[in-house]
């Protein structure tokens, strides 16, 4: 049933999630339909469209592979990727009117308010309604253009849309019909960008282009944690040959100011490396009023070589040291919970209860972090009349680079449906490298643990008095009896008295 012989060749059939069929016998040309549809995993031995091209590799230069597909969701498009990586070849059709040649596009798609069957095409080079009964004409002088420059010479790609379909498929009034029968909707708008228009669907989780978050870098005069910021927390990722680290200090309202990106190379089979991480702790940094800060909480990632981060962990004390384990899905009443003790291994022994375990459930952090990243900030006019950035702005410094802040909008949510066809949100990777991301979300758990999703109005106003910030939302608190002093130890510091005293809120421990 699926193996076809001819004079000259053999046509095999198989499907997508069949790593067998996929990988059974060499081909010179293979043809992949609906390549978006196929699953992540054949068999759990790869991408099928991977597996499907390995196929062709005894025949080198001489093979080809054709693939087809109605795009999706946007950053996970395999068609998509494809096409980008092409020359991207449109068909232009000539203007009735003027002759200009130009590729259908749909905001040229034009009508009347509530009125479809008034739908036309717009001409861009004379701007000349063209009618419905052009485009059989229209298609007959067209032509396949190359819009871009592939990288790979022999690498072509094709794009066309609903609006080229011939007379009597799909008319224009159609499409305006099904377009706007689709508002409100996101399910059937996805449908209609997908299908009608060939182009891949944005979800409304997108986190905003890396390109806005650089022109919105800001200096921060000098200092290391600016005006507002109250309190330091760092997010560890451990990699397999370096541990970076993510310092944000946080403001009223989880204003937020990346203070520091440091990356310690070695890993952690490196005693060094673990070294460098503990002085991280006893570190300081300067603070616009002429303290210094030290880190209250630091929260690090179990999911690799959780012995040697459980270790260094209970080293450490769990003071100033939160071990935390990333969880799938959504909680929006807790995002945080625990700790739990749990079995550890130190130094060969197994420990029961060893250490102190801390649940996130990452996928309402990254929520979060793109909302507060898509907050407008207040032009310069508003600022001069006193303006405030909102609460959640995200702050970042101008030393930080373009791969940092790829690595911080490296998700995307999207909506992913089981074998019985529900469907629920899922955060998904749109490219390799997302450290800044996830460094991001173990510094607000952090933040969580220390309690700044709870504190009451008295407390924001203590910290604003002990960092030197004035309140936003009364008078400043005035006060006849200096704060009682009291020794400052890693992780609970004190009221500064004199300049170069490093503090963090004495009143958040665990």
């Amino acid at each position: 049933m699926l193996s076809k012989e001819f004079p000259g060749g053999i046509l095999v059939l198989t499907g997508a999630n069949s790593a067998t069929g996929l990988r059974s016998m060499p081909a010179r040309y293979i043809f992949l339909d609906e390549v978006d549809a196929y699953p992540a995993s054949a068999d759990e031995e790869g991408d099928p469209v991977t597996l499907a091209e390995a196929r062709t590799t005894t025949f080198s230069h001489r093979r080809k592979v054709f693939m087809v597909s109605t795009p999706t969701i946007r950053g996970l498009s395999r068609i998509e990727r494809e096409f980008e990586a092409s020359d991207k070849r449109r068909y232009f059709v000539p203007c009735p009117h003027c002759g200009a040649m130009q590729w259908l596009q749909f905001d040229r798609l034009r009508w009347d308010k509530g009125r479809p069957d008034t739908a036309a095409y717009h001409c861009e080079g004379c701007e000349k309604p063209i009618a419905e009964h052009h485009k059989t004409q229209m298609l007959e002088r067209g032509e396949w253009r190359a819009t871009a420059v592939s990288a790979d010479p022999h690498s072509i790609g094709f794009h066309i849309s609903a609006l080229y379909s011939p007379l009597g498929w799909k008319s224009w009034q159609q499409i305006a019909r099904e377009w706007l029968a689709a508002q409100g909707s996101e399910e059937m708008l996805r449908v209609a960008r997908n299908t009608l228009l060939g182009e891949t669907w944005v979800e409304s989780g997108d986190a905003p282009e890396w390109q806005r978050l650089a022109e919105r870098r800001e200096a921060y005069g000098g200092t290391q944690v600016p005006v507002g910021g109250l309190f330091l927390t760092a997010g560890v990722d451990v990699q397999k040959d370096r541990i970076e680290v993510d310092v944000w200090a946080w403001g009223r309202g989880l204003e937020s100011w990346l203070v520091d990106h440091i990356v310690i190379a070695g890993g952690p089979d490196d005693p060094a490396c673990w070294d460098k991480l503990t002085a991280l702790l006893g570190r300081t940094w300067a603070c616009a009023n002429g303290a210094v800060m030290l880190i209250g909480k630091l929260a690090i990632d179990t999911g690799y070589e959780a012995p040697a981060v459980y270790a260094w962990a209970r080293k450490q004390g769990f003071d100033q040291v939160a071990p935390i384990k990333g969880l799938e899905g959504f909680n929006r009443a807790t995002p945080v919970s625990g700790p739990t003790f749990v079995d550890a291994t130190i130094g060969g022994k197994r420990l029961r209860r060893g250490a102190r375990l801390w649940s996130v459930a990452t996928a309402t952090f990254k929520t979060e972090t793109y909302r507060f990243l898509r907050l407008e900030r207040p032009s310069d006019e508003d600022r001069a009349l006193g303006v405030l950035d909102a609460p959640g702005t995200v702050h970042l410094p101008d030393w930080i680079d373009t791969e940092w802040l790829k690595q911080l909008v490296a998700e995307q949510l999207v909506t992913v449906r089981n074998k019985r066809g529900y469907a629920h949100p899922e955060w998904q990777k749109m490219r390799e490298r997302n450290e800044a991301l996830d460094a991001r979300v173990y510094a607000r758990a952090a933040a969580w643990i220390m309690g700044a999703d709870r504190w009451d109005e008295a407390t924001w106003r203590r910290l604003e008095a002990q960092a030197g910030v004035e309140t936003r939302l009364a008078p400043p608190v005035t006060t006849t009896e200096p704060a009682p002093p009291t020794q400052p130890k890693a992780g609970t510091p004190t009221t500064p008295r004199r300049k170069r005293r490093a503090y963090t809120p004495n009143f958040m421990r665990d």
